[in-house]
């Protein structure tokens, strides 16, 4: 089990030694999880343990708020992420200006040194820290000889060899000459403003995911004959392009039931607000009465965008293209 800690103070006063890397690991995609990896090789070599440290909230949500990027993951499932690689802790600071104030060898020494015990810590070529941004790996590598910690630099991680270019809406395969260009978070953003949600996938190494709460929508999915689960304007996680989507719903329970998601302000019926909504389909009918999700946490995941957003001359033209959305979702999903 992963431990989960809030504050250096947390941390047990025997823990240790460990090997630490930090980061905002916004996605936890592939080149997050190959950093990780080699962590936790690291650690097991040494017998030490491998932790993580996070930031909550993102730091350009402090330093330049009107700016800052639009998270892909909430905090919850970051930390599920985390968890999933093989961690033994990981510790979520406080981000804010009083921790931006701490000089290089502040931080590294209260933090990795005094909390952690750190033994070694990896970090990658362009990583920058402490007051300013204004430690680097040098810095780092000064730091390890003076406060007794090894420095391990680990490479930037490609997307080569992994299938990143999928289909898009024109049923054409795209390379969109990506190559071998750096796993990253703002590439994940870019694929799901887009709606390339396969894209998006590749480059994490799962589906993305939505976390919310289902609340009381307009009901017009379930005068349609598709009620759906309409997750809360306080869901986390990055909201794709608009259209139609093939997912999972994963309930509170942890069954995950197959689902045609859609996602948008409902342009037939003049929709203003976006929204995300989840058609649970292959529903054992003697159940359907007693499929209630309301003020349930589910989770979505988006697999596969079927089509963008349409506004339809009326509800029987809208039916008919969801009944054909319900039956591209089921193929996709049954196909996996």
């Amino acid at each position: 089990m992963v431990h989960i800690w809030n504050d250096p103070s947390e941390v047990p006063a025997d823990f240790g030694p460990s090997v630490v890397t930090f980061g905002n690991f916004d996605g936890v995609h592939r080149g997050h999880q190959q950093v990780l990896s080699q962590l936790i090789r690291t650690a097991r070599l040494n017998h030490a343990r491998a932790v993580a440290i996070t930031f909550d909230p993102h730091p350009a949500q402090v330093h330049r708020p009107e700016s800052a990027p639009e998270l892909i993951m909430g905090l919850e499932d970051k930390l599920v992420a985390l968890g999933e690689v093989g961690l033994d802790a990981v510790l979520v600071m406080k981000y804010s200006l009083e921790l931006a104030s701490l000089t290089p060898e502040e931080f590294v020494s209260s933090v990795l040194v005094d909390a952690l015990k750190a033994s070694h810590v990896v970090i990658g070529h362009d990583a920058r820290f402490g007051r300013g941004n204004s430690g680097d790996l040098d810095t780092m590598k000064a730091l390890g000889e003076k406060l007794g910690f090894d420095v391990q630099v680990i490479s930037e991680f490609g997307s080569e060899g992994y299938p990143l270019h999928g289909h898009h809406d024109d049923g054409a395969h795209h390379d969109g000459g990506a190559g071998d260009r750096r796993c990253s978070s703002t590439w994940v953003r870019e694929a799901l403003r887009e709606g390339d949600v396969a894209t998006a996938a590749a480059v994490l190494g799962r589906p993305h995911r939505m976390r919310g709460e289902v609340v009381h929508g307009a009901a017009r999915g379930r005068d349609l004959g598709f009620p759906t689960a309409n997750l809360s304007a306080e869901a986390t996680g990055y909201i794709p392009a608009d259209g139609i989507y093939a997912g999972w719903l994963v309930d509170q329970g942890g069954t995950r039931w197959p689902a045609a998601i859609s996602v948008g302000s409902n342009p037939t019926f003049d929709g203003v607000s976006r929204q995300v909504e989840a058609h649970v389909i292959d529903r054992p009918e003697e159940a359907v009465e007693d499929f209630d999700l309301y003020g349930q946490t589910v989770v979505v995941e988006f697999v596969a965008r079927l089509r963008g957003m349409v506004a339809y001359r009326g509800p029987e033209a809208l039916v008919e293209q969801m009944r054909l959305d319900v039956v591209q979702a089921h193929d996709i999903l049954t196909a996996r």
